[in-house]
């Protein structure tokens, strides 16, 4: 069995974005020259979230809204982590949407449904963030 391991650094400009990074894993599952496996992707962080979705615009807007909803970031006051960095939203919000995505690679490809899409969700941005694709396989 083989393995391979790709870091990707994203530099987001916003506190809160979505980031399709799909291309990217691809990417490295070509490099990797495994054809047959797991391809496992994370965030490297603990405010920031990596999940499996559509690629449309209006349920981003969506997301968005309900991740609001559940964890405002404002009031600061609100939260008992706030104190050093006020980010205890960005915290929640990485809970609800999850750590990290594993898609089946079948002869060389990502084994996805019809409109399935990686994407990396950031919910504390404004720095330089990481994610770790590890490919193990065949």
């Amino acid at each position: 069995m083989k393995s391979y391991r790709k870091i990707l650094v994203l530099d987001i400009p916003k506190r809160r974005q979505f980031v399709n990074i799909t291309p990217d894993v691809v990417s490295a599952l070509k490099e990797s020259g495994i054809r047959e496996g797991l391809c496992l992707v994370n965030a490297m962080h603990i405010t920031a979230s990596v999940f499996i979705n559509d690629d449309e615009p209006g349920l981003h807007a969506d997301f968005e809204k309900w991740l609001e909803t559940l964890a405002p970031e404002k009031p600061y006051s609100r939260y008992a982590h706030n104190g050093f960095e006020d980010n205890a939203d960005a915290h929640l919000k990485r809970t609800v949407m999850g750590r990290e995505v594993v898609v089946a690679v079948t002869d060389g490809r990502t084994d996805f449904g019809p409109w399935e899409q990686i994407f990396y969700g950031e919910f504390d941005g404004m720095r330089t963030k990481k994610i770790m694709i590890k490919i193990i396989g065949e």
